[in-house]
């Protein structure tokens, strides 16, 4: 039985671009650059506020937990300072990546554009397409936690309800 080897010939990009950018395209791209680093710098900025409230609202929790009149539930709150610093920490680090490919997206556009090179163009527009794909990833993890959520409340009712009738 001979094997025959199947070679597909795919088509080469040429070197000459294959689309060209319109003076308006590149208008809306120079201004979505100058919009894309302002969000960025003001995301950085926010981006430290909010690690700063991650690192306070710890120690703030335990004071508050030594003022309860119930010490049950100044133990909760002391035991739930840890997991609200953990908790602030990581969506600052999530804020930081929009942020960062934002004002990526911002400078290599912008850079790309002034001296009309393809290069930052691309690289630019791979930012572009990373912010999106996180953006992606974000939103999907949110709609499980959101399932889970309402699965969970649906058990505990079941549960809850199934105790009351008995």
């Amino acid at each position: 039985m001979e094997t025959t080897e199947t070679t597909e010939n795919y088509a080469q990009p040429s070197a000459e671009p294959g689309l060209i950018l319109t003076l308006e395209a590149q208008s809306y791209l120079r201004e979505a650059g100058k919009w894309a680093n302002f969000l960025g710098i003001v995301g950085f900025v926010l981006c430290g506020f909010i690690a700063i409230i991650a690192l306070f609202a710890g120690a703030m929790m335990s004071m508050i937990s030594k003022f309860s009149p119930d010490p049950m539930a100044g133990g909760m709150l002391a035991g739930m300072s840890g997991l609200i610093t953990v908790v602030y920490l990581l969506v600052a680090l999530v804020y930081f990546f929009f942020s960062l490919y934002l004002y990526q997206f911002g400078s290599q556009i912008k850079k790309g554009l002034m001296f009309t090179d393809t290069g930052h163009v691309t690289i630019a527009l791979g930012k572009l397409k990373s912010f999106f794909k996180l953006w992606g990833i974000l939103t999907i993890v949110v709609l499980c936690l959101y399932a889970l959520i309402i699965v969970v409340a649906v058990i505990f009712g079941a549960a809850a309800s199934s105790m009351l009738n008995k």
